[in-house]
């Protein structure tokens, strides 16, 4: 299964581009293929704590004491209604 790539425009200088054909012909992949590694790695070195995805943690309130563990059957339930 892939998961679903956008594209994205990105600029670099031209030995960095020069240098990932290079890789990219000697290891049989994609310009794409390494930059998306690149990213990955990038990704990986951040700490837990610092992720950006944690800033939504407790942003909202309910009076649902376990929205965190049913989430999904509120969301069933909602959808339910709705049709």
């Amino acid at each position: 299964m892939s998961i679903a790539k956008r594209p994205v425009r990105v600029y670099l200088r031209q030995d960095q581009i020069d240098a990932l054909r290079l890789l990219a012909a000697k290891q049989g992949t994609s310009v794409a293929e390494l930059v998306r590694q690149g990213v990955d790695r990038v990704l990986i070195d951040i700490p837990l704590e610092e992720d950006p995805i944690w800033d939504i943690v407790g942003c909202g309130s309910s009076s649902v004491h376990d929205l965190a563990l049913e989430h999904d059957r509120y969301l069933a339930e909602s959808e339910e209604s709705d049709n």
